[in-house]
């Protein structure tokens, strides 16, 4: 079986298994098992795979029909230009993230910076890397998710003290800048969500309590005391949450609160002054 034969079967495989995207997705698992990339495949795509090459791709097809997400088959994502490693202990980084990133790039040059719910340590590394902060610190509960953002940190040669805590409970001194991307879904929600996040994804990191709102109130609470004078905080949001979160932070004595849009027009980003 040719290179094409099998991706053709791989992308008709997930295809009848009504996979999203089946088409890059069995690309994307070709390259990963033959380590070609578009150009190479042009050349290569009449060529035999190997009889090892055949059965890793179709067992690596038959996982991702049963909405195993790619990444977590792959085991990397790209974010901000970067790889990072990942696994069902953390949020796979998504692509509306990378505004929140774009965002606080222009701002962190000398900085000190805080990632609370750090996760796959994503949005830490990505500012320590593409920006020239002072100090970057990432805080998570998850003791699983904290082993996988400092393997990405080493790999990623990335200057991001991790500390485990819930929130900022744990946290000492003040930062010029904190940043979270926090559990934002309400259970009802999250029943819906595709099965890829829900049963594959951490409800750690989904879960936002009954209203989704819960995070945004403990993180405006705490954020007061650990913001510096004129300090500056970057949530992610729901698409739907942008006035209820607003009114929590104004409440809170935060002032000029500011919310930003994804490319899909969507409200995705709060950005506020203690």
């Amino acid at each position: 079986m040719t290179f094409r034969e099998l991706l053709t079967e791989g992308k008709n495989a997930l295809t009848v298994c009504k996979i999203e995207d089946a088409e890059l997705d069995a690309w994307i698992l070709l390259e990963h098992i033959s380590h070609m990339n578009r150009a190479a495949f042009f050349l290569r795509q009449q060529e035999n795979a190997s009889q090892e090459d055949i059965c890793r791709y179709r067992d690596l097809i038959r996982q991702r029909g049963s909405h195993i997400p790619v990444q977590h088959l792959t085991g990397t994502q790209e974010f901000m230009g970067l790889e990072f490693l990942v696994s069902p202990d953390v949020l796979v980084p998504r692509q509306d993230t990378e505004l929140l990133v774009e965002k606080l790039l222009p701002l962190v040059s000398g900085k000190s910076i805080l990632d609370v719910c750090t996760g796959s340590g994503c949005i830490a590394i990505a500012i320590a890397k593409l920006g020239k902060p002072f100090i970057v610190h990432g805080v998570d509960i998850s003791e699983e998710a904290l082993a996988v953002a400092r393997q990405n940190a080493t790999e990623l040669n990335a200057s991001v003290e991790l500390f485990a805590g819930d929130l900022m409970t744990r946290m000492d001194g003040q930062y010029d800048v904190i940043v979270s991307n926090p559990p934002y879904i309400s259970p009802s929600v999250i029943e819906g969500l595709m099965p890829e996040v829900r049963l594959h994804e951490p409800m750690l990191a989904l879960d936002g309590g009954q209203d989704g709102l819960e995070f945004y109130r403990r993180i405006a609470g705490q954020a007061v005391t650990r913001l510096a004078p004129n300090g500056r905080l970057f949530l992610e949001i729901g698409c739907e949450q942008a006035a209820a979160v607003a009114e929590i932070l104004q409440k809170q004595g935060y002032r000029e609160v500011q919310v930003f849009q994804d490319l899909a027009g969507k409200d995705r980003i709060v950005q506020c002054i203690v």
